[in-house]
């Protein structure tokens, strides 16, 4: 029997978006009931002294790396880290080695993760093989194996034909393309954006719109196909102003945006330092407030950190050389509550769903809800608790983030997966004894 009553907690309404104290208790995997001065009888309790209960976090870009990266990531340490920033389920992206372009290697990341993981993991299979642009996966296979959308993330698919073909298989098995939107003409050799910071430096920049044609030729071919088009880590203006038409005109596109292109611009960058170093790069401070108002007003759709991990010595090879990305995991939600809910650029219900329900909804998750009979995915946080970001305390085998000597509010102290606790920080769980 799994019986775990979390007490003296507060929720968000729903429908309104305020706080509101509530016990939740949990029975056997599931929410049995949520509301006031709940029965402890037969069950765990857990004093979570005015804390806020929300749904598990959900995030739809993660880089495990695993299988063939093990020395920058495993799904042992990335689903650590998950759990340990309040996420309960992450869709794990294919670039790895080999390629998640088959059966095989779906079903290896999901037994892994299975065996070793402590969150939920939902591998995304490539949408070509081994990510070379040139000939279909076999997305039915890969649908059955379990993958639960498709994508070359990592690099964009520079076929037009190909994305074509890919959208109109992909629609008649239902699955997404989540895509990776990278125009190679434009954008090939550039290391940071193509604005302020690259000209400062003397650097190779990437175009803003080497995204941006690529979202334009894909929302043109998902009206032709019908297929949920899903954009993935959104960075320019012009990419939010296709979306939002897209919208407009009825059609099943989607976009998602990182912590970092919400927090930081090209102008933040200090210097030439790798930590500042990620695929799309951080644009303009015009195109980081596109960003900010698309999310608000639900052009972009949902939060993905686009966890990316690198080793110390990988990252120390200098901006021109060092790998494209950063980690996100365990910084993501007390950074995006500080820098924009705090300063009242988001509500805290908006942050929530953004990472809760609406990515579940956006791909047909049956989680991301805090209510009766739902999964007991949940995670308690502590909004008056405070750190400095220290990447030596990250349970991640990647340090690298440019937040480091950030302070911010609001860190995840307890998260539950199925009602099992897979990662608990300054919360006792303490025996009801009856």
């Amino acid at each position: 029997m799994n019986h775990i009553l979390l007490k003296n907690g507060r929720i968000l309404d729903e429908k309104t978006g305020e706080m509101a104290p509530a016990d939740v208790r949990i029975e056997n995997g599931v929410i049995a009931a949520v509301g006031r001065e709940l029965p402890e009888s037969g069950a765990e309790t857990v004093d979570v002294a005015g804390r806020l209960i929300v749904p598990g976090l959900i995030d739809m870009h993660v880089h495990l790396r695993e299988p063939g990266f093990e020395h920058k990531e495993t799904i042992a340490t990335g689903t650590a880290a998950a759990a340990r920033g309040g996420f309960t389920t992450v869709a794990c992206m294919p670039n790895t080695r080999p390629v998640a372009d088959s059966p095989e290697v779906i079903g290896r990341i999901r037994e892994t993760a299975h065996r070793e993981g402590r969150v939920r993991v939902l591998p995304i299979a490539a949408i070509t093989k081994r990510e070379l642009g040139e000939e279909l996966t076999d997305f039915a296979a890969l649908k059955e194996a379990g993958a639960i959308a498709l994508s070359d993330d990592g690099v964009g698919v520079q076929s037009a034909r190909m994305m074509k073909q890919a959208m109109a298989w992909a629609c008649e098995l239902d699955l997404p393309i989540v895509a990776h939107c990278e125009d190679n003409s434009l954008a090939k050799g550039g290391c940071v954006h193509d604005g302020i910071f690259a000209a400062k430096l003397d650097l190779p920049g990437i175009l803003g719109s080497a995204e941006a044609v690529h979202v334009a030729r894909d929302i043109v071919l998902a009206e032709d196909t019908g297929v949920h088009y899903h954009v993935c880590h959104i960075s320019a203006k012009a990419s939010v102003d296709l979306v939002r038409m897209a919208k407009q005109k009825g059609l099943r596109v989607t976009a998602e945006v990182t912590p970092h292109h919400l927090l930081l611009s090209d102008e933040d960058i200090p210097g030439p330092d790798p930590m500042y170093k990620m695929n799309p790069p951080l644009r303009s401070a015009e195109d980081r407030a596109a960003l900010l108002e698309a999310l608000k007003d639900g052009t972009i759709d949902i939060i993905a950190t686009d966890h990316a991990p690198h080793t110390a010595e990988e990252k120390a090879m200098g901006i021109r050389q060092a790998p494209f990305g950063i980690v996100g995991l365990e910084t993501a939600f007390p950074l995006l509550y500080t820098r924009l809910v705090l300063t009242g650029h988001l509500t805290l219900a908006q942050l929530v769903e953004k990472l809760t329900r609406r990515p579940a909804e956006l791909f047909g998750l049956p989680w991301g809800r805090l209510a009766e009979g739902q999964t007991a995915d949940i995670t308690v946080i502590d909004l008056d608790e405070e750190r400095t970001i220290d990447p030596d305390n990250f349970v991640s085998k990647g340090k690298n983030t440019p937040f480091a000597g950030w302070r911010a509010k609001g860190w995840p102290v307890l998260t539950l997966v199925k009602g099992r606790v897979a990662w608990r920080e300054s919360v006792d769980l303490v025996r009801n004894g009856q």
